[in-house]
């Protein structure tokens, strides 16, 4: 573009250059030599004088517009532009076509120009700005026929003998999806915990819509689906989906094996149910894991048992009963099954009796017997003195024990397996002396100068070995030891000990016999008798052969003596009771041999305060009836202190 311009005198021209389509960019206009579409195409030829043209290479039609010059002087507001400009108008070959074509149609493009063209004008067409053809072509359109994927492109066209090529246009040829495919990534072993990608490909036009799938459920969209921290869930087969206007096509699908340590490990046992001892029993150890577990092993508590899928007891016992658990382990990690718990069934053995409190049992205690045994299930318990059951329960409790609980105790363990008894234990019950009594070794009668022998016993646990013997008024004990030979007449007691206590037995009556009282009492005696044989004889002559057979049974006889007031002379005095002995001579009857019989009469003293006067002028009789015979006795009694209780006085006729 031809140019000139020129200045006032006295300035200096500082800078020229042109501009487009003049628009101030802040105080200036943009200077066309730095803007990169025409750096390299515009050339300046002019000078900095009066010379302005320029030269703009391989014009287009987007280089139409309007261009000024434009310079500046050394003075203040020695600025000027040439307005109006030069307006360049670029005449273009132009490719007609249709913007976008389905694969399969035909598809005509044209080559056009403003210009006005000689009839023997050529063409020649690019794709890619790759010649589709050596062979020029008097025709300005290019022809298609069932256009391929493979024929988009952009296309362009020229004129033989020029170097100008139209501007290319993209020809769009829409196809339904093909070649869908997954990638993963990162490819090899994935193990639970990691991120991974899976990437879906495909060519189509236009671009697809991308649905995920694993198996036949949607799981997301979009050309890439994440999975953050994959876990053993995510394992399996994923497709996707790609989708346009024209069609759609699954991907091959593709499997995420993702790797992970053991997990969901049980135990079960077989057979099911109650395992009785003898059993064969059989654990069993599953897991969840990839690659599967191929080793596990088995404890018992924290205990080392055994390896092996399986784990078999036969003839099982009590002593496997406990928690077993098992261990899967692979390449990447181990875990261990939650405790099961063999319980063996069995019948109660070791079954014992305890006593407490332990050590000596002392009656009004309380005492517990325990009852242990090993069974399962637990046993029920039955408790059994000597042969007879007592009562039942594990503890068999005995408040305040006496020495009637004594003896051998045993308990019976019994569940539905068997039953079994526990070794007798005794229970030996102390307590301190009781029923304590004194025996009279002969008649109790002592001859002057003579002794008789007292015995005390008594029931005590451990036996009394201390004995101490008393007489009644006097403080001080008069003897000890389990026997006592009483010199003299009086009223004797004795008192038994052991270390838990002391009991007093009642008192006897020993009576010294004096030479008054012994003839006193052989008058009666002899007198007694014969009245005794007078009335027998005449008795059993009224009562015949029947009342003499009866007589003949007849060996003990007895009679109630009321006792009056007696008094005997002070020489004759005894502690307590009166005692007679009678002699008499038995009549025998004809035949008779039967040993000599002895004859018992019981006088009642009737407790009565003795009077000065009848101390001095009263003689007393004592009437002795005896009902078998129908006889009466009297004999005389003189200067008798009172007795003070009833006592029980005995004839012994000879």
């Amino acid at each position: 573009m031809n140019c000139t311009y020129t200045y006032p005198t006295g300035h200096q021209i500082m800078k020229v250059f042109w501009t487009k389509n003049p628009v101030k960019v802040g105080e200036e206009y943009p200077d066309l030599s730095e803007n990169p579409e025409y750096s390299q195409r515009l050339q300046y030829l002019g000078d900095k004088q009066q010379n302005c043209t320029i030269r703009l290479s391989h014009v287009t039609q987007k280089d139409s517009h309007e261009y000024c010059f434009r310079f500046t002087t050394n003075v203040t507001k020695g600025r000027w532009i040439g307005k109006p400009g030069v307006t360049l108008t670029v005449t273009d070959l132009q490719v007609e076509s249709p913007e976008r074509v389905t694969e399969g149609d035909s598809v005509r493009l044209t080559c056009k120009s403003s210009c006005a063209l000689t009839d023997g004008a050529t063409f020649i067409w690019y794709r890619n700005s790759q010649p589709l053809t050596e062979r020029r072509d008097r025709n300005n359109q290019l022809l298609l026929q069932s256009v391929r994927r493979e024929d988009a492109g952009r296309y362009s066209c020229a004129l033989h003998g020029h170097t100008y090529i139209s501007p290319a246009v993209y020809l769009s040829v829409t196809y339904a999806p093909k070649s869908v495919s997954v990638s993963i990534s990162p490819s090899g072993e994935i193990v639970e915990g990691d991120s991974v990608t899976l990437s879906c490909s495909s060519d189509s036009n236009p671009p697809a819509e991308i649905s995920w799938f694993k198996g036949g459920t949607f799981v997301g969209s979009g050309r890439i689906y994440s999975i953050s921290k994959i876990s053993s869930d995510h394992s399996g087969e994923y497709k996707c989906k790609s989708r346009n206007e024209h069609g759609e096509k699954y991907s091959d699908a593709v499997t995420l094996n993702v790797m992970y340590p053991p997990k969901s490990v049980s135990v079960s046992i077989s057979p099911s149910g109650e395992i009785v001892e003898g059993d064969s029993v059989t654990l069993s150890c599953s897991s969840d894991s990839n690659p599967p577990a191929l080793n596990f092993s088995w404890f018992k508590g924290r205990t080392f048992v055994g390896s092996g899928k399986n784990y078999s007891i036969s003839k099982i016992s009590s002593d496997h009963s406990g928690e077993y658990k098992c261990k899967s382990r692979n390449e990447h990690g181990e875990k261990y099954s939650d405790a099961v718990t063999l319980n063996i069934m069995y019948p109660p053995r070791n079954v014992s009796v305890s006593i407490s409190p332990s050590g000596e049992i002392v009656e009004g205690d309380s005492v517990t017997l325990s009852c242990s045994s090993d069974s399962n299930p637990p046993a029920e318990i039955s408790w059994f003195k000597g042969g007879t059951f007592v009562g039942s329960g594990r503890i068999y409790s005995i408040s305040k024990i006496s020495s009637d609980h004594s003896g051998e105790y045993k308990c019976k363990s019994r569940n539905k397996h068997g039953e079994k008894y526990s070794d007798a234990v005794t229970l030996n019950v102390m307590y301190p002396p009781r029923n304590v009594s004194v025996s009279i070794n002969g008649s109790g009668e002592i001859v002057e100068g003579g002794s008789v022998t007292l015995i005390c016993s008594s029931d005590s646990n451990p036996p009394a070995l201390n004995f101490s013997w008393f007489k009644e008024n006097q403080s001080s004990a008069v003897g000890s030891g389990q026997s006592f030979s009483a010199l003299q007449s009086g009223r004797f007691y004795c008192e038994a000990h052991n270390q838990h206590g002391s009991q007093r037995s009642d008192s006897v009556t020993v009576t010294v016999k004096g030479h008054l009282l012994i003839l006193y009492i052989s008058i009666g005696v002899f007198c007694g008798a014969a009245v005794i044989t007078t009335m027998l004889l005449s008795w059993r002559k009224r009562r015949g052969a029947k009342a003499e057979d009866a007589t003949e049974k007849q060996d003990d006889l007895y009679s109630n003596v009321a006792e009056r007031d007696v008094h005997l002379s002070e020489s004759a005095v005894y502690d307590d009771a009166p005692y007679a002995s009678i002699s008499s001579s038995k009549p025998k009857r004809d035949g008779d041999t039967d040993p000599e019989e002895i004859q018992y009469a019981t006088v009642q003293h009737h407790k009565t305060k003795p009077t000065k006067k009848a101390e001095e002028n009263e003689n007393q009789y004592d009437i002795l009836r005896i009902p078998q015979r129908g006889a009466t006795m009297s004999f005389r009694r003189s200067d008798v202190e009172t007795v003070e209780e009833v006592s029980v006085i005995y004839s012994h006729v000879k």
